[in-house]
């Protein structure tokens, strides 16, 4: 804020502000004006602060200015605001007003002018005050915006670890079983021969390889997201068959199936279409669903998963059990992160699931929920784009 020849308050009881911008356009009409006010100043003394726009653009919000070149009276109250392209013209014709007006003030006040001095402190520097104030809460807001962040991201990569420690236990556990299998089995060992075929051995080596590049991508993906600002998933969609996908993860989760006498039912009609998505972010949604519908399914239960062609653009998935079900106000809480059911705290599990299949879907550009009911089971359903022909 500059100050053209600023004079004392008992000389200037009129104060006024001139805000300009650095345009070309404006120069000729702000040269006028500066002109035609320092003529002015030569009969009648007052106080005149040029404010830059480009400079404090806040001050210029705070008297809510749509257009510049713009002259503020300030005080004497009210305040006056002349703008536009005529604005020497406009000047000329309040000129006289405005000096009226002081003297009504001064008589108002009853206190000559040679005494004005003991008039309350200058508008004008209350508005510089009030222009630091404002730069200064900017800045505070700024600051907050920034530590908010911070914060976001910190709990973001706490999620991100909490989550690849949830989804890395399958994997982990399959390539586990596959390499002792294979230890005790292949190798001869102490008066016994080596008694595994070689193509279960073959068979058992690709588990435990494919396992292990499921690891390797679950940790690279989510180290990518934990490494930026949002919260949003990598995805990389390709052309995918999930029918054969289905039938890949229900083939693995065999054994816990038939562990707990489970029945698994399907309907996947075979002229699906193919989808557009991650396979192996989908395949964390499936499984993640699957091992909860087991989990909550009691011994000699069923489980049903389903898929349709609800629309020319999307498939929607579905994974139902009968289990215990979920209260009406949990619904969409269940897929909050780290959020549990109370019957379930004393249960195996993070927490994450569900908050992480949202991600997934939501990555995709589909939906995911639940329907549930007391004692009536829970499906959950999800939709996902169909590969563009």
């Amino acid at each position: 804020m500059q100050v053209s020849q600023p004079p004392t308050h008992s000389e200037a009881p009129l104060q006024l502000l001139l805000f300009v911008d650095d345009r070309p356009s404006s120069r000729q009409q702000i040269q006028q004006i500066r002109a035609f006010l320092k003529q002015l100043r030569h009969d009648y003394a007052f106080e005149l602060q040029i404010v830059d726009v480009g400079e404090q653009p806040y001050l210029a919000e705070q008297f809510r200015l749509v257009a510049t070149p713009a002259l503020i009276k300030i005080h004497p109250q009210p305040q006056q605001v002349l703008a536009g392209s005529d604005l020497e013209t406009q000047l000329k014709n309040w000129w006289l007003r405005w000096q009226q007006s002081v003297e009504n003030y001064l008589k108002l006040t009853a206190l000559p002018e040679n005494v004005a001095v003991l008039l309350p402190p200058t508008p004008i520097r209350s508005i510089a005050d009030s222009a630091e104030l404002l730069k200064l809460s900017d800045e505070v807001f700024r600051l907050k915006r920034e530590k908010e962040k911070l914060i976001e991201q910190l709990q973001f990569k706490d999620r991100a670890i909490a989550m690849l420690v949830h989804d890395l236990r399958n994997p982990l556990t399959a390539v586990s079983i596959a390499l002792e299998t294979l230890e005790t089995n292949l190798l001869p060992q102490e008066n016994r021969p080596a008694r595994l075929k070689p193509e279960l051995a073959a068979q058992l080596f690709k588990q435990a390889r494919s396992q292990a590049r499921s690891i390797n991508r679950m940790i690279t993906g989510l180290l990518q997201v934990a490494s930026g600002t949002s919260s949003e998933l990598h995805i990389e969609p390709t052309k995918l068959d999930m029918i054969g996908l289905c039938q890949e993860i229900m083939a693995h989760l065999g054994d816990r199936l038939q562990a707990k006498n489970q029945t698994l039912e399907t309907d996947l009609p075979c002229d699906l279409p193919c989808v557009y998505a991650d396979i192996e972010r989908l395949r964390q949604v499936l499984i993640n669903l699957l091992e909860n519908a087991i989990k909550y399914t009691p011994a000699s239960g069923t489980i049903r998963i389903s898929a349709l062609h609800r629309t020319s653009q999307k498939v929607q998935v579905s994974i139902c059990d009968t289990g215990p079900g979920i209260p009406v106000e949990n619904r969409d809480r269940v897929f909050e992160e780290r959020y549990r059911l109370q019957r379930d705290r004393a249960l195996e599990g993070y927490g994450i699931g569900l908050a992480l299949c949202q991600r997934i879907i939501r990555a995709h550009y589909g939906q995911i929920w639940v329907d549930s009911g007391l004692s009536c089971g829970s499906c959950f359903h999800f939709t996902i784009p169909v590969y563009p022909v």
